[in-house]
């Protein structure tokens, strides 16, 4: 690491390149106007709308509890650098890495059901179909930034779009 030094005259130097510019040389900021202001405010508020943190989902086949209540609706929030770094440490996940995912959902559900404290525990006993689902809903929250897919149908061959969070095939 390279050490600079300073002396007193260079340092009056810096301080002045530091200081904000007197007024008569600052340049002046264009008006406001009412149509720049009111596309600024909705923008703002377009991406406030869209900031979700928490997603609803409804799994294929649903979680069993011990007393043998099924539980399928539940929400997952969006990860942290924190949620994906944790798993890293944990010593399960040393031993054996592809135990990463049950620590990652563990940590990112935050409700199945009526069960609050979702633990590692929990999505151990799910049912691969429904941990696999987690994972897709997982990848779609945290990259894409939504639950919706493009699919093609196999017979007419058109397009168009479903949402992976809710419903049963079928439903309205």
């Amino acid at each position: 690491m390279r050490r600079r030094t300073v002396t007193s005259g260079g340092l009056d130097e810096v301080l002045d390149g530091l200081a904000p510019a007197p007024p008569a040389a600052r340049e002046e900021a264009p008006a406001p106007s009412p149509a720049r202001d009111r596309d600024r405010d909705r923008d703002r508020d377009r991406d406030r709308e869209e900031l979700r943190t928490e997603f609803d989902f409804e799994l294929p086949r649903g979680y069993v509890d011990d007393e043998g209540q099924v539980h399928r609706r539940g929400s997952m929030r969006l990860a942290t650098a924190r949620d994906e770094l944790r798993p890293q440490i944990d010593l399960r996940v040393k031993e054996n890495p592809a135990y990463l995912s049950v620590v990652l959902l563990s940590q990112v559900i935050t409700q199945l059901g009526t069960i609050t404290d979702v633990h590692a525990g929990v999505v151990e006993r799910m049912y691969a179909t429904d941990v696999a689902f987690l994972q897709d809903f997982y990848r779609r929250i945290n990259s894409e930034g939504h639950t919706h897919a493009a699919v093609t149908c196999p017979l007419c061959h058109g397009s168009f779009e479903v949402d992976l969070s809710g419903g049963r095939l079928g439903e309205s």
